[in-house]
């Protein structure tokens, strides 16, 4: 497994740089044939990049854009038209494109001296994006409200209050930014033991941060990178430790109304099972379940909505997780082209259809509402 990720990293990172040939996207016939039945987005390196992938309800994948530099979160748009992906970090751009007829209709960068994260979300039904950048020198985190309407302009900028952020999440009355600290894997975390991650809740209008969630010192390894939230407001944390010392740590966490964090329940050797890393985690579409993936420990684990775990399912390189119409079950996606939906219920998990021979899906997968 150590060889397929570290053969898909390299990939990823000798690409660098956005390419879009053009103004036009791959697929274009195909897509508007599939438009119609489109469930999710996810992203894929495809020969030549990358590229948003729409995939629909059988999850046969369409291909909608190519570009080299590498894609990470693609935020469907609240207008059931367009999509933005994002370029993860140390990514510099993000691109609007219309999914039904194939045209890039904008791209942007970060702000100055500051790279993309890889995550961002609409807001203001759709007419305002959020971005989580980061300050490429000291790893300060900034969260930009862009104007979609004038080209993704930024109309305010706000700190995330914390080093390396990752993820953000309109969540009730709050603006949830995750913090990672120092993210695992990388040369900075070589001989670290503390990630220096948070959770801050911002107040969406002004940014002002009205707390800081943070982990108990026994768990200060952990970097709090992806979120998922569920209708009623809801937040899930995941993580990823810097440390792989054979100590089982939890890896997902309930933000608690009163701004803590709240580790989920598992066997310890489920946790271990996750190597150290979870690289999504999604709600159902009724809120009662919690997957979490891990492409390092090749599984998907699943959780009731009050932590209490179910059981976990094998999907090698498995990463890409998003609900699906039907509760209970969730879309998964690996790396090495395979698709599974996920069945959970009180009495355990289990995978109910699967779907191979698809292009090299990365970490992420979203459900077109």
């Amino acid at each position: 497994m150590a060889a397929l990720e570290t053969s898909r990293r390299v990939l990823f990172t000798r690409l660098g740089g956005l390419a879009l040939a053009s103004r036009s996207l791959l697929g274009l016939a195909h897509a508007r044939d599939h438009e119609g039945d489109a469930e999710w987005l996810a992203t894929a390196a495809v020969p030549g990049g990358f590229a948003p992938v729409m995939m629909g309800r059988d999850a046969a994948p369409t291909l909608v854009s190519a570009g080299a530099q590498r894609l990470h979160w693609v935020e469907p748009s609240p207008d059931g038209r367009t999509a933005v992906a994002v370029a993860r970090r140390p990514g510099t751009t993000a691109v609007r494109f219309d999914r039904r007829v194939g045209t890039v209709l904008a791209s942007f960068e970060p702000g100055a001296g500051r790279v993309f994260s890889g995550h961002g979300r609409f807001v203001a039904d759709g007419r305002r994006f959020l971005a989580v950048e980061i300050d490429g020198a000291s790893g300060q985190g900034t969260v930009t409200l862009r104007d979609v309407g004038d080209g993704f302009s930024i109309v305010a900028e706000w700190p995330s209050s914390g080093i390396g952020p990752h993820d953000l999440l309109p969540a009730g009355d709050a603006l949830v930014v995750a913090n990672g600290g120092i993210e695992p894997h990388t040369p900075e975390a070589i001989g670290a033991d503390i990630a220096g991650a948070s959770v801050a809740l911002l107040d969406p209008r002004s940014g002002q941060t009205r707390a800081l969630a943070a982990l108990d010192a026994d768990l200060a390894s952990l970097s709090l990178r992806h979120l998922a939230g569920a209708a009623d407001g809801s937040v899930v944390v995941a993580a990823q430790d810097l440390l792989a010392d054979g100590i089982a740590r939890p890896l997902v966490h309930r933000l608690t109304p009163e701004g803590r964090l709240q580790p989920f329940d598992a066997p310890d050797e489920a946790w271990r099972g996750f190597r150290s890393y979870i690289g999504s985690v999604s709600f159902d579409v009724s809120g009662a379940y919690v997957a979490a993936a891990s492409p390092r420990g090749n599984r998907v684990g699943v959780w009731a909505r009050d932590g209490r775990f179910l059981g976990a399912v094998p999907l090698v390189d498995g990463c890409g997780l998003a609900p699906t119409r039907e509760a209970g079950r969730f879309l998964a996606t690996s790396g090495l082209g395979e698709v599974i939906v996920i069945g959970a219920a009180e009495e355990g998990v289990g995978v109910v259809t699967r779907r191979s021979g698809g292009p090299r899906y990365d970490n992420h997968a979203a459900r077109i509402a």
